[in-house]
């Protein structure tokens, strides 16, 4: 089974620092919308393993990590490339979504 990371700001600047494509989903354990987003991280985690990295980071264990890319609303997923975001969606969304943006990375 493929590895989802929580992560906090030291290990997430860590993960960036790979090759490696990252999936990062910016949650909250009260967030609704978050709880359903949960099981389709879990999932391209499975289905993206080896190849990418996937975090989850706890807005709100890390404002500062959510403030510095500008997460306003939550669930926000990014594709980050290079240590850079290069993608982002906002919201519950079907898998397809999320397999689009990694797709357009990888």
């Amino acid at each position: 089974m493929a590895d989802v990371i929580h992560a906090d700001e030291a290990g997430f600047e860590k993960i960036l620092q790979s090759s490696k494509i990252v999936l990062c989903d910016f949650w909250a354990t009260w967030c609704g919308p978050c709880r359903m987003v949960g099981p389709v991280i879990e999932q391209l985690a499975e289905e993206y393993d080896g190849r990418i990295a996937v975090v989850k980071i706890d807005v709100d264990e890390n404002q500062e990590l959510a403030a510095k890319y500008n997460v306003m609303s939550i669930p926000t997923v990014f594709v980050f490339r290079d240590g850079r975001p290069v993608d982002s969606k906002v919201g519950a969304l079907p898998v397809e979504d999320y397999r689009k943006m990694l797709d357009g990375v990888l």
